[in-house]
């Protein structure tokens, strides 16, 4: 076991890993567990990986449980990637690539973070949990905590996906509908898990939840041939996703597992709900709480994320950028992807494909450079769209 302790991503305090931690107990920044990454490097290899189990947990020593016995999967993780060679021809790309994490336990790609914080609850003996959620957080809390045998709380907008909903609910969790939106649902859970001593595991507010993300970088990175990509393009609601892939490939570099130069990432959001985009655009490194949020990507509603200022600080040092598209173009990009390569989007990873006639135009994109799009859930979630 490689892990050291847990740092504070804003003012650097560090704190015990052995016990339970939430935010920084000086500045309430965002936790980041840390490894002894030197012993790693001695004690992997790149050969390392070749008959090890093909989910996330392949990348043990950079993941955070101590005891295997604690460990809570469902298979998750080691998803395809897949080179689209129609929808690239389309656009004039020669080397353009989508990692599909429609495949993996729930659907979407919220099943890594949350194996990852479910099994380090149950080392540290947590048995309730909670979490405020725009939908697939939830579901894929409810299923690990089901699995685990821990009870589960998930508060969530109203107009949540019904779909969703009742995947909350089959897995036992205890589900509250909240007038407004993420931030909303937010605002109540936090109150409510503080009266009641109920773990929250809301994006960025614990420190496990990214540790599970990042193994998507690992990923990328082990299907590439140790190699990285020069461009990743990914829907960014709270952003566990993108920081995560950057703080692994920080990993990768230090147990040198990875040498050269690391992707640019680019943050996509919708025209409706752009906090990212906006803040970027305007030089700033947090963003504006995002009034009237509104799109019929569930998990990019987010007017506020948590951890704003990570999620810049990736794109700021990636010289990566960020861009918005519209929801029409979320759907026309749904149907099109999947009628040229045979895979059913969600409307968040849609969005990815979205955007790039804008990054052409823009210059920000090489034709013959190689792209990454993120797709982070099945869109059979999200039935009603079509």
């Amino acid at each position: 076991m490689f892990l050291s302790h847990l740092e504070c991503t804003r003012c650097g305090k560090e704190h015990r890993a052995d016990s339970v931690q939430t935010v920084c107990l000086d500045c309430a920044g965002v936790l980041f567990a840390r490894y002894n990454l030197d012993n790693i490097a001695k004690h992997l290899s790149k050969q390392s990986f070749q008959s090890r189990v093909k989910s996330m947990w392949r990348y043990r020593e950079l993941l955070p449980i101590k005891d295997d016995s604690n460990v809570i999967t469902l298979g998750e993780g080691f998803t395809p990637i897949l080179q689209l060679r129609k929808a690239g021809k389309s656009l004039s790309l020669k080397n353009l690539f989508m990692k599909d994490d429609g495949l993996v336990p729930t659907g979407t790609f919220k099943a890594r973070g949350m194996a990852s914080a479910i099994s380090k609850c149950v080392e540290l003996g947590i048995k309730k949990v909670a979490v405020a959620t725009a939908g697939n957080a939830g579901a894929a809390m409810s299923a690990y905590a089901a699995k685990a045998g821990l009870e589960s709380y998930v508060y969530m907008p109203k107009d949540t996906p019904n779909p969703i909903r009742l995947e909350c609910e089959i897995y036992g969790a205890n589900v509250s509908l909240v007038d407004g939106s993420i931030s909303d649902a937010g605002n109540m859970v936090d109150q409510v898990a503080k009266e009641n001593g109920w773990m929250m595991l809301s994006t960025m507010k614990e420190p496990y939840r990214v540790e599970g993300k990042k193994t998507m970088g690992f990923e990328i990175a082990e299907k590439f041939d140790w190699t990285l990509p020069d461009v990743i393009v990914y829907p960014t609601g709270g952003g566990t996703g993108i920081v995560g892939m950057w703080k692994a490939f920080d990993e990768l570099e230090r147990t040198d597992l990875v040498s050269g130069k690391w992707p640019r990432m680019v943050s996509v959001q919708s025209t409706t709900c752009a906090p990212v985009v906006k803040a970027v655009q305007e030089g700033k490194d947090s963003c504006e709480f995002w009034k009237n949020p509104a799109t019929i990507a569930a998990g990019l509603r987010v007017p506020k994320p948590f951890g704003d200022y990570l999620i810049i600080r990736t794109i700021t040092q990636s010289n990566g950028t960020a861009v918005d598209v519209s929801d029409e173009d979320m759907v026309h990009a749904m149907k099109d992807i999947a009628r040229k390569e045979g895979v059913w989007m969600c409307p968040e990873g849609a969005a990815t494909y979205a955007c790039l006639p804008k990054l052409i135009e823009s210059g920000f994109l090489d034709r013959d450079e190689t792209v990454l799009l993120y797709n982070t859930g099945s869109g059979i979630l999200y039935p009603g769209l079509i």
